[in-house]
C-alpha cells in the first residue's frame, strides 16, 4: 500500500485533540507531507496547520485526503460524505484507517471507480502474501518489542529513524499498523493479515537491502498479551531483526484491556523475545530499552533510566524526554 503525498488532513467533527491523534502523528513525524487541515464547523481539534477547503488544498498540491480523526466505532460518518465526495471530484485519493471501509460506502466506491481515484483502507490489506521462509536477508533490521501493547513501539521506531537520518545513516521506518501507514505513506497493517502469512508479509515489508541499510520495523502487541501474542510472534519471526529494543511503561500494573494479566518483568520479556527471535536470526541481541516515563516526574524518570542501565548493561532512554541518541550510539 502506497499513499500519494502531500496530504490534506481531514479532522472532521473531532470531539477533542485525542480524537485527531492520527492527524497529529502525521504532523509530528511527516510535516513535509501536510499542506493543510480541513475541519467541520463543530470540530474541537487543531493540528496547527492552515485551514483549507478541498479546492485550496488541491491548488497547494495535495494528492490525498487523509482521514486523521477517529470517532466512536471507527465509522465513516454521514456528516463527512459531502467533503469526501468533493475530494474525489477535485482529484484527490482518500485514505483512512477506520474499521468502516471507505470502499463499503456505495457512493464513495462508485465515485472513485468512475473517476479513477484510489480509496486506501489502510486497516485492511488488499494484497496477497507468501508464507514466511526464514531465509537470511541482507541489510540490517531493528524491531521494538514491548512488555504490553500501546507502550511506545511506534514512537520509538519513528524516533530511531529520525535520529539515524540526522546522523546520515540510510534508514527507513516500516509501518505495520494503520497509524504508522498514514504517517509514512506505505506499509502493511499486520494485525489484519491472515495468521499463516504474518511472517511472510513482514519479510516482504523489509526485504533484502544494502549491507549498510537499516529497516526499523514498527512493533505490535506483546508476547505476554493474551489477545495479541500471535501477531507479535509472526512479526518477530518475519522481521529477522538484528537488534531488538524493549519498550515499557513502568506505571502499569496489568496488561492493557485484561486486568487479570499482570505486566511481565522486563527480564522475562527480554528473554522470551530473544528466544522467539532466534528462530530466524540466531545472532539477534537487544540494543537497549525505551521507557515511556510520561507518568513520572523528571527526577524519578531519570533515576529509573539510570537504574535500568545499571541493571541490564544497556542504554535506557525515553524517546520523548531524553531522545534516542544513546541507542543510536550503540547501533552505529
Amino acid at each position: 500500500m502506497s499513499i500519494k503525498a502531500p496530504y490534506l488532513l481531514f479532522l472532521g467533527d473531532a470531539a477533542d485533540a485525542l480524537a485527531a491523534k492520527v492527524a497529529q502523528g502525521i504532523v509530528d513525524w511527516r510535516p513535509q507531507n501536510c499542506v493543510g487541515q480541513l475541519r467541520l464547523a463543530n470540530c474541537n481539534a487543531d493540528c496547527g496547520l492552515t485551514d483549507q477547503t478541498v479546492e485550496e488544498a488541491v491548488a497547494a498540491g495535495a494528492q490525498t485526503l487523509v482521514i486523521g480523526v477517529a470517532n466512536r466505532g471507527g465509522v465513516i460518518a454521514d456528516s463527512w460524505i459531502e467533503v469526501l465526495m468533493s475530494a474525489l471530484d477535485q482529484g484527490l485519493d482518500i485514505a483512512a484507517g477506520l474499521h468502516n471501509r471507505l470502499s463499503d460506502v456505495p457512493e464513495l466506491a462508485a465515485k472513485a471507480a468512475a473517476l479513477g481515484r484510489t480509496l486506501h483502507d489502510v486497516r485492511h490489506p488488499s494484497e496477497s502474501f507468501s508464507v514466511g521462509s526464514g531465509i537470511k536477508r541482507s541489510g540490517k533490521r531493528i524491531l521494538p518489542v514491548g512488555t504490553d501493547c500501546s507502550c511506545g513501539k511506534m514512537y520509538t521506531a519513528l524516533a530511531l529513524e529520525k535520529a539515524m537520518h540526522d546522523r546520515g545513516a540510510d534508514a527507513d521506518f516500516r509501518a505495520t499498523g494503520q497509524t504508522g501507514i498514514l504517517i509514512c505513506g506505505s506499509g502493511v497493517s499486520i494485525d489484519a493479515v491472515v495468521s499463516d502469512f504474518i511472517s511472510g508479509a513482514t519479510e516482504s515489508l523489509a526485504p533484502e537491502a544494502a549491507a549498510d541499510h537499516w529497516d526499523i520495523i514498527e512493533g505490535q502487541g506483546s508476547l505476554f498479551h493474551p489477545s495479541f501474542a500471535g501477531v507479535t510472534t509472526g512479526l518477530i519471526h518475519g522481521a529477522q531483526a538484528d537488534y531488538l529494543v524493549l519498550c515499557h511503561e513502568p506505571t502499569r500494573t496489568h496488561m492493557r484491556g485484561v486486568p487479570h494479566y499482570p505486566i511481565p518483568q522486563i527480564k522475562d520479556c527480554m528473554e522470551a523475545c530473544l528466544q522467539t527471535a532466534r528462530l530466524t536470526n540466531p545472532d539477534v541481541k537487544f540494543a537497549g530499552l525505551s521507557i515511556n516515563t510520561k507518568a513520572l516526574n523528571e527526577e524519578d524518570a531519570l533515576a529509573l533510566l539510570a537504574e535500568l542501565e545499571a541493571e541490564y548493561g544497556l542504554p535506557a532512554v525515553d524517546p520523548f524526554r531524553t531522545g534516542v541518541d544513546k541507542l543510536i550510539d550503540a547501533l552505529l
